[in-house]
């Protein structure tokens, strides 16, 4: 039996490996890549490689074994996840893998914005499947903001369609840190977890904490949403993905992403990593 992660080299299957490492010996984990070169400082840690592909379902039929503990992390290519994880999902129950995990979004069935179809179909999926499960919803990183902090700094503005709407994001590394511990816990077989921070902010405060840090005038700026989608595009935003933002940021305004359930905390045994903090970690290195 293996604790195997898929995706372990994105940016949340590096987090979810360091997790387990602190833990967990490197040779019960295996990580399921689609690049082993690119992979290659996971092999060096003493974790096994097993090469696969979401898009190419006939890879996947030796990636997993009986009573393997697998984290899905869910695909990063909008509009070609339900296939992918399809395969994923039929590799794991043709193996009788003891636990599928899956990073899906916070709301579950009831998050009724475009960026949740395919997560929602996704965990039917695993319900029709009867695999033994575990649904880790996850809410918005706070990284997604942060991680653009260039254009805000430019602009001296944090432009959305967001309205006066909250959100309760985490960080990257909290997400990782719940996934490990279902992965290497009990009692979680069948739950569904709706992750998100403890706190949840607007993108007035956000503009604010930025100002904080770095000691510049950063607004809000609250626009229609054609124009937040024109100003994407603009900005070299793919429509088809632009158009997906601004329906999170309607989402958002609805209160959708404002969830604080208390889940993510409870899970890693720790407060959720607070947006000042990553506000400063950002503009220190932007």
């Amino acid at each position: 039996m293996s604790i195997v992660v898929t995706g372990a080299t994105g940016e949340l299957g590096r987090l979810v490996i360091e997790e387990l490492l602190a833990t967990v010996p490197a040779s019960e984990i295996a990580a399921v890549v689609r690049d082993a070169e690119k992979a290659a400082p996971i092999a060096a840690r003493g974790i096994e490689l097993r090469v696969a592909d979401y898009d190419r379902p006939e890879s996947l039929k030796d990636v997993f074994r009986a009573g393997d503990r697998v984290l899905l992390i869910s695909g990063s290519e909008v509009g070609r996840r339900v296939p992918q994880h399809t395969a994923v999902i039929d590799a794991a129950k043709a193996a009788g893998v003891a636990q599928l995990a899956y990073t899906g979004i916070l709301g579950g069935p009831g998050a009724d914005f475009r960026l949740a179809d395919e997560h929602k179909v996704t965990e039917q999926l695993i319900l029709d499947s009867g695999l033994p499960h575990t649904f880790l919803r996850n809410g918005w990183y706070t990284e997604n903001y942060t991680a653009s902090l260039a254009p805000v700094l430019a602009h001296g503005a944090v432009v959305a369609n967001a309205g006066d709407g909250r959100v309760a994001s985490a960080t990257r590394a909290d997400y990782a840190a719940a996934a490990a511990a279902v992965l290497t816990g009990e009692g979680h077989i069948g739950a569904a977890y709706e992750l998100s921070g403890d706190v949840a902010w607007s993108l007035t405060e956000y503009a604010a904490k930025i100002s904080r840090a770095t000691g510049k005038e950063i607004a809000y700026r609250n626009v229609p949403a054609a124009a937040h989608q024109e100003i994407l595009v603009g900005a070299g935003v793919p429509e088809f993905f632009a158009d997906i933002l601004v329906d999170v940021d309607k989402a958002i305004e609805r209160g959708l992403l404002a969830t604080t359930s208390g889940d993510l905390a409870r899970l890693i045994g720790r407060p959720t990593t607070p947006l000042a903090e990553t506000v400063a970690a950002a503009v220190a290195t932007a």
